[in-house]
């Protein structure tokens, strides 16, 4: 079973910083990676950032430079730290796995519903 929870989103003047949470629970199932995408208004859905094989990051174009992805574990949750936001950082984030039940078997990508970040004066 797979259960994530985002939080943190909001209205942010540009420049300023925001830090999003995913509360992830994942039973019975391996997981490939996890990370945060996101989607604006008309656009496609990009990766942020995300962990692989293990702690291993992968950041993707979109707020790349000022973007930071981190975990702890023990509270079953990522977070996203987004700094200097800029209007085009508008969009619904969302947290991500792709987990397998077995090595060998096809991977199962689960997402969050997401949470809206707004960047405005």
């Amino acid at each position: 079973q797979v259960q994530l929870v985002e939080s943190g989103g909001g209205l942010v003047e540009p420049g300023g910083s925001l830090r999003l949470s995913c509360v992830v629970s994942v039973t019975s199932f391996m997981i490939d990676s996890m990370g945060w995408y996101r989607q604006a208004p008309g656009k496609q859905r990009e990766l942020v950032a995300k962990f692989t094989s293990g702690s291993s990051i992968s950041y993707g174009e979109a707020a790349k430079g000022r973007s930071t992805i981190s975990r702890d574990d023990a509270e079953n949750t990522m977070y996203l730290q987004i700094n200097a936001l800029i209007p085009e950082d508008t969009a619904v984030y969302y947290c991500n796995v792709v987990v397998r039940r077995r090595l060998f078997d096809n991977p199962i990508a689960y997402w969050g519903r997401g949470t809206l970040v707004t960047v405005s004066s």
